[in-house]
C-alpha cells in the first residue's frame, strides 16, 4: 500500500493555554489541525490519513477530516507522545509513514514530498533547519559560560518519515529504556539505525506557547 500519514493530535498542550487542545484553535478562520491536514490531503503519494485524537475528541477530529480524499482513521492516542504515535502506526497499513504533529499548521507538499523520498531511499527521514541563534546553557536564572557549537546544530520538525516496520520495532526495543522520547526519530536512533536529514521550512512552526500562533497568522498572510 502507498504511504500513511499519522498526525497526532492528542496533546494537551498546556504551555499553549486556553484551556482546550490546541489543534483546535482558529487559525485564519480555521481550525489549526485542519490546516495541518491540507499538505497531506494535496499529496497524492498519501493514501491514507490516521488522525490520532484525544480520548472524547474522536468526532470532532473527525470532522475536521471530513471530505479529505484519502481514507481517514480516527485512533485514540495514549498519555506520552510516543503512546500516541505507536497508536498511529500501529493503525497505519502503508509499508512507510509520515508521523506529523498537529500543532504544525504551516506544513507544505513539498516538505511532505521531500520527507517521503528520503524515507523510501533511507528507511528514515527527518527535516531541519540550521540553528543562527546563539545557544546557551542557563541555571538558576544566568547564562552558563561555555557556548554550545553551533557548527551541524538543526531544530528538528516534522513530518517524519519511516519505514512502519522500522518503527515499531524502534518504539518497541525503546519501552522501558527511555520514560519520555521527543520524537519519532529518537526511537530509531536508540536502535541504532541511520536517520537522513532533508532541508525543512522555517515557517513550519510548532504552536506551543499563545504567542507562536501570531507568527503562524503573520507567516500564513505571507504564503497566501
Amino acid at each position: 500500500m502507498m504511504p500513511s500519514a499519522v498526525v497526532l493530535a492528542a496533546g494537551a498542550g498546556s504551555r499553549f493555554g486556553g484551556g482546550e487542545n490546541k489543534v483546535w484553535t482558529t487559525l485564519a478562520g480555521r481550525p489549526v489541525l485542519a490546516r495541518a491536514l491540507e499538505a497531506f490531503a494535496q499529496c497524492r503519494e498519501v493514501e491514507e490519513i490516521v488522525l490520532v485524537a484525544r480520548k472524547g475528541e474522536e468526532a470532532r477530529a473527525a470532522s475536521v477530516a471530513c471530505g479529505l480524499p484519502q481514507s481517514v482513521h480516527v485512533v485514540v492516542g495514549g498519555e506520552r507522545r510516543q503512546d500516541s504515535a505507536l497508536a498511529g502506526v500501529a493503525a497505519a497499513r502503508g509499508e512507510y509513514v509520515l508521523v506529523h504533529d498537529g500543532a504544525r499548521p504551516l506544513v507544505t507538499p513539498d516538505l511532505v514530498r521531500r520527507v517521503l523520498a528520503a524515507a523510501q531511499a533511507h528507511g528514515a527521514a527527518v527535516p531541519a533547519v540550521p540553528v543562527s541563534d546563539t545557544v546557551r546553557y542557563a541555571r538558576d536564572g544566568f547564562l552558563a559560560p561555555t557556548v554550545v557549537e553551533r557548527a551541524g546544530l538543526v531544530a528538528v520538525q516534522t513530518p517524519q518519515g519511516f519505514r512502519r516496520e522500522l518503527l515499531l520495532a524502534a518504539y518497541a526495543a525503546a519501552e522501558g529504556r527511555v520514560h519520555e522520547l521527543p520524537d519519532d526519530a529518537a526511537a530509531v536512533l536508540l536502535l541504532g539505525y541511520p536517520v537522513a536529514v532533508v532541508p525543512g521550512d522555517p515557517r513550519n512552526v510548532k504552536l506551543t506557547r499563545p504567542e507562536d500562533l501570531d507568527l503562524a497568522a503573520r507567516l500564513l498572510a505571507g504564503l497566501d
